[in-house]
């Protein structure tokens, strides 16, 4: 289970630290909403560069939110079943549905992350900030999707939950 433990750990790693980008982009909208409103001089830059990193946010708690089953589940048909084949139909899921995803989802982006550096793609706006940055944080995200992935189909695997029902290796 040491696997598990890593990309647990990865994921759980990456989530505390990415979480702190929203008190940087919360800072960034307080202090534009005052320059704007109180002094009359808003910013150019504050909008695209908290745009941004709302975008880094979002993107990079994925596999954070998958370890914690903070994802958005449809539970209608696995509900009622027993743990055994609730189980099954989970790593089934996971199978047909998510790992086809990630796997495109990863491919896809480290050839946007690619193809934007190579040009230099900047955004337009006000400032015109880089974009290879955000595209190579998708292509991340993606890897730290596939593992926590991983890290779940074994799980389900062996049968490890903890105490709260949520799957945990302790």
């Amino acid at each position: 289970m040491g696997i598990v433990r890593l990309f647990d750990g990865i994921n759980e790693v990456v989530g505390r630290i990415v979480s702190v980008v929203a008190l940087i982009f919360a800072g960034i909208i307080i202090y534009d909403v005052f320059m704007r409103y109180v002094l009359g001089q808003p910013t150019r830059w504050a909008f695209d560069v908290s745009k941004q990193l709302y975008g880094f946010y979002f993107i990079m708690l994925g596999g954070y939110a998958l370890r914690h089953q903070a994802h958005v589940r449809v539970d209608l048909l696995t509900a009622r079943m027993r743990h055994g084949l609730r189980r099954w139909v989970e790593i089934a899921g996971y199978a047909i549905f998510f790992f086809p995803f990630a796997w495109i989802f990863a491919t896809h982006s480290w050839t946007f992350a690619m193809t934007s550096w190579r040009q230099g793609e900047l955004t337009y706006g006000a400032v015109q900030l880089p974009v290879y940055p955000l595209k190579m944080a998708m292509f991340a995200a993606a890897c730290l999707l596939l593992i926590q992935g991983v890290s779940e189909v074994l799980k389900l695997l062996l049968d490890r939950t903890d105490e709260a029902g949520s799957r945990d290796v302790g």
